[in-house]
């Protein structure tokens, strides 16, 4: 069964639309062929989207004392700070219906974090581009990742988890839960979020169980924040290792010995960087199919997204 596509915003030129400063584009093959799969991308240039043709004068961010401001690197009269802001600002009605968002790196405009500021005509990789930075502060909540760090095995799954999880999120708020539906959302992802962050997990755990006194439409806006917080952190092997200790205890006193040796060394290899993440989660999903526990058959830390993308392999 075909699942329905996942709605991502994204900066035109990594769809290969040529819309850069010098009339190219920067395609990005990994998302047009193996993310186009699993999302809907809707591009957005915001330097064409404030006046701006091809070619074009190229921009910098500039640190004038103030505020970093972004201008022409040959024409400084060509102040665009304030279009880029409002234009991030004036997209609320269609980022409100995306799930994630893909940046160009190292853009004035775009780039999400490292992008170089200049003062004194000397640059220091410190800024964000100012759309982006604006969409941000916007749409904290907002999974957003430049294509360059998509590289990276553990940033990259990192990011498309977070899509997954903050469109099941935002469903899970449409559906007009109550606090029972809360505690069972909680419960499915809590191996997940464990896997990032034990102590920050253990605590959203703890004000969960304490909430059920207060608002259940004020707590879920501050449950929500938490989890995508938590969920921004990396996933650590070491977490992840804990976490699979967790879920192996669901087991000792279905496995012989052999069995729970066995798994405890592929955990131990793992833990060593001796084999993937996929090893020791491909064994304790056969032996959950062979002695099903309902609380982990109903987690979602063992099929985090579409295994077709192969990212525990990596990890």
């Amino acid at each position: 069964m075909k699942t329905e596509k996942i709605l991502v915003g994204i900066s035109s030129c990594l769809l290969g639309e040529k819309v850069r400063f010098d009339s190219g584009h920067k395609h990005h093959s990994y998302t047009t062929g193996t993310l186009a799969q699993y999302f809907e991308f809707r591009s957005f240039c915001p330097e064409m989207s404030i006046g701006l043709g091809v070619p074009r004068e190229t921009l910098r961010l500039v640190d004038d004392g103030d505020e970093v401001i972004c201008v022409g690197t040959k024409t400084k009269e060509l102040d665009v700070t304030e279009k880029l802001i409002q234009s991030a600002n004036q997209q609320s009605n269609w980022l409100d219906g995306v799930y994630g968002y893909i940046v160009k790196k190292d853009s004035p405009s775009c780039g999400m974090e490292r992008v170089k500021v200049y003062k004194n005509n000397m640059p220091e990789k410190k800024g964000s581009g100012l759309f982006t930075y604006t969409m941000m502060q916007n749409y904290p909540d907002l999974p957003v990742e430049e294509e360059g760090r998509l590289g990276d095995p553990v940033l990259r799954e990192n990011f498309i988890k977070r899509v997954f999880i903050y469109k099941r999120w935002r469903d899970f708020l449409e559906s007009k839960p109550g606090w029972s539906e809360l505690h069972n959302f909680h419960a499915r992802h809590k191996y997940i979020f464990y896997s990032h962050h034990q102590d920050k997990a253990r605590q959203l755990g703890k004000e969960l169980s304490e909430a059920g006194k207060g608002e259940l439409s004020e707590y879920m806006l501050e449950y929500g924040r938490k989890l995508m917080a938590i969920l921004k952190i990396p996933a650590t092997r070491k977490n992840h290792v804990n976490t699979l200790l967790h879920i192996q205890g669901y087991l000792k006193r279905d496995l012989d010995k052999a069995d729970k040796q066995e798994l405890t060394n592929l955990i131990e290899s793992y833990r060593m960087g001796h084999v993937p993440l996929i090893v020791p989660i491909t064994l304790l999903r056969h032996h959950f199919r062979k002695t099903p526990d309902d609380y982990i058959n109903n987690s979602y830390y063992m099929n985090p997204h579409p295994s077709e993308l192969m990212l525990l392999n990596s990890l």
